[in-house]
């Protein structure tokens, strides 16, 4: 299982982003996916998950963020609108297989992570 994340860089306040994450070695459409993120010196938090229809976000995105799969192209998105400095950090993509969203510590396949940072 391989999950790459892409898309972070830095960007003023107001800004937007959009991460992917491209997955491989496991079904994805059927599965659980999710996006995370930890800022320095804080514990990661969930943001984000998808499966089998059910979609939910963290209070601190909702209505900012967007998550999305294209299970053809086995591809994870974020599409983040309104950025704030409080978000910057660095974001993970996970995965489970599952048809359900575990909590945080049963994800069994993280990506690598890229950094976001919003300046003010």
């Amino acid at each position: 299982v391989q999950l790459v994340e892409s898309g972070g860089g830095s960007v003023q306040a107001g800004g937007s982003l959009r991460l992917s994450c491209t997955a491989s070695g496991f079904t994805f459409s059927s599965d659980c996916m999710g996006w995370f993120r930890q800022a320095q010196g804080k514990e990661r938090e969930g943001i984000a998950t998808s499966s089998f229809g059910t979609i939910s976000y963290a209070d601190s995105v909702k209505g900012r963020f967007t998550i999305a799969r294209d299970n053809a192209k086995k591809t994870l998105y974020l599409q983040m609108h309104s950025l704030k400095p409080e978000d910057t950090a660095m974001y993970y993509c996970a995965a489970e297989e599952r048809w359900w969203c575990p909590s945080l510590d049963e994800y069994n396949y993280w990506g690598q992570g890229t950094q976001v940072t919003v300046s003010s």
